[in-house]
């Protein structure tokens, strides 16, 4: 991996930090909601988890790079969303694509 790979995943983190801002501030319109897991967020999470973390599961179709990318991507949407919003679906995101790299390890 070269030092150009890290500048992607970098500007993939800030870009989709910036959209998940600009978008929750469209959806959402309470500064805070405590105990409501958005749909879409939660699929976003678990998508760019997935991609992020066992990108080799998929490397035989597609590069690494590109994966990892959009998974920072799709991630980063989740995390930059307004304050309040967003954990508990990047959590679940990241369970559930820590317990597929698990699964993958033992087999």
């Amino acid at each position: 991996m070269n030092n150009i790979s890290y500048l992607i995943y970098i500007l993939s983190f800030v870009i989709g930090s910036v959209m998940g801002l600009v978008l929750s501030y469209k959806k959402y319109t309470a500064p805070f909601v405590t105990k409501n897991i958005d749909l879409v967020a939660l699929i976003l999470a678990i998508v760019g988890w997935i991609l992020a973390i066992n990108s080799q599961l998929i490397s035989a179709f597609v590069s690494p790079v590109i994966t990892i990318t959009v998974g920072i991507f799709l991630i980063a949407m989740v995390l930059g969303m307004r304050p309040g919003y967003g954990r508990y679906e990047t959590v679940i995101g990241f369970a559930i694509s820590a317990l597929i790299w698990v699964g993958t390890v033992l087999i």
